[in-house]
């Protein structure tokens, strides 16, 4: 078998179309940190460190010690967020009221067990503060709306716009105010209005 990668093996969960469309998610095991406040602060970013720090460790881990029963090569996910409001009343645009959960996608070998030791590993190899707060779970996202938003995170609301739309015309409801974003590109290294970003949020049939 050779590498797994995800935009291939996953198509329609990681290279979705530039218009809405209906995807059921399946259950997914992610690592993960729990977060609040302006993604564009130094706590975001050292979360950010944590989690690719770890993952890395557990896709290299086939040099060590503890290799992983059954492991295969593959391609390091992306990041994802979900995100949500401290104060529901408030604005969206108002990034130091935002909380989040940002997580990478693991690989179905990884057991919980396996996570700590590779965490302890992570933690003696790469000091970071922000691998305490790492956790291991599985998220099930189930029904969903999604569609592939190019350009700047500012300019979100637009397809957001789109996507309840296409929602509303197709018989499908909104559940949650949370939504997901799937980071395709590296904004350090992406111009704003190339960024790839895949939007989704939970719905049900109305």
């Amino acid at each position: 078998m050779g590498k797994l990668d995800y935009k291939k093996e996953y198509k329609a969960l990681y290279v979705p179309k530039k218009e809405p469309v209906v995807v059921n998610v399946p259950d997914i095991n992610f690592i993960m940190i729990d977060g609040a406040g302006d993604p564009n602060g130094k706590e975001f970013t050292l979360a950010t460190a944590a989690l690719y720090s770890l993952s890395y460790a557990i896709k290299m881990s086939y040099k060590s010690d503890t290799v992983p029963n059954n492991y295969y090569d593959y391609t390091v996910f992306p990041l994802e967020g979900l995100w949500d409001l401290i104060n529901k009343t408030l604005p969206s645009t108002i990034k130091s009221n935002l909380k989040y959960k940002i997580m990478i996608r693991q690989p179905d070998f990884l057991t919980y067990d396996l996570f700590t030791t590779f965490l302890e590993k992570t933690k003696k190899k790469k000091p970071n503060a922000y691998l305490d707060k790492v956790i291991f779970g599985t998220i099930s996202d189930g029904l969903c709306c999604q569609m592939l938003h190019i350009g700047s995170y500012d300019d979100e609301p637009a397809s957001f716009e789109m996507m309840n739309k296409f929602c509303k015309d197709n018989d499908y409801k909104r559940t949650s105010h949370m939504h997901r974003e799937i980071y395709l590109s590296d904004p350090r290294k992406t111009e704003a209005h190339k960024l790839k970003t895949v939007l989704r949020y939970q719905i049900e049939q109305k």
